[in-house]
């Protein structure tokens, strides 16, 4: 007889493995053209074992773009915490948001597959959660002190992010290794342009 313990590690680890072998399907194919049967097949679990963790091919996938989101957040968190400055920090989670989206897994579960299967409200607050909210934090805080002149942060934070997301599109598409360097000094003035000048003495 199993014992509670291990029935507990075993499906945990059928649970790595779904998100794991799923991620990788959707990632080089995308949602459309994987069946649950492949995913079963290439876990080398049985599709009860699937539905015990999610009811359908929907669920998987939603738990595969929380994951990628997630981890997308945590590296926007990070890149900006290397620096003390606030503006510093903006500059860096931008920067980190364009490296990780020309990244061709990222753009293909998170910007393409993400809102077709989820539709647009459900990805957006998952997108949200995940990491527009250090957009907007960053910007509160940069309107806050004065780096950037009195505005409404959320429709800022909006066309920005919008931009960005079009350019990693763009990126993970692209052939040349030069166009990240192109994109990330574009923004950078994109940014700069929002900075009010500097007071003279």
């Amino acid at each position: 007889m199993t014992e509670p313990g291990v029935r507990g590690r075993q499906r945990e680890q059928t649970l790595r493995t779904l998100l794991a072998e799923s991620r990788s399907l959707f990632a080089a194919r995308g949602y459309a053209a994987v069946g649950l049967a492949e995913i079963v097949r290439s876990a080398g679990v049985t599709k009860g074992a699937l539905y015990h963790h999610f009811d359908g091919k929907a669920a998987l996938f939603r738990a595969v773009l929380q994951q990628v989101q997630q981890e997308v957040g945590e590296r926007i968190a990070a890149a900006a915490d290397a620096h003390a400055d606030p503006w510093e920090q903006l500059l860096a989670g931008c920067r980190a948001f364009l490296a990780a989206g020309a990244d061709p897994e990222v753009r293909q579960i998170m910007l393409i597959d993400g809102p077709a299967v989820l539709g647009w409200n459900e990805w957006r607050a998952m997108d949200e959660a995940a990491s527009a909210r250090h957009l907007t934090d960053a910007l509160t805080t940069l309107v806050g002190d004065g780096t950037i002149a009195a505005q409404p942060v959320e429709p800022l934070a909006r066309l920005l992010s919008g931009a960005m997301n079009e350019a990693v599109l763009w990126l993970a598409a692209s052939q040349d290794p030069r166009d990240l360097a192109d994109s990330t000094a574009a923004l950078t003035r994109l940014l700069d342009g929002l900075r009010r000048p500097p007071i003279g003495p």
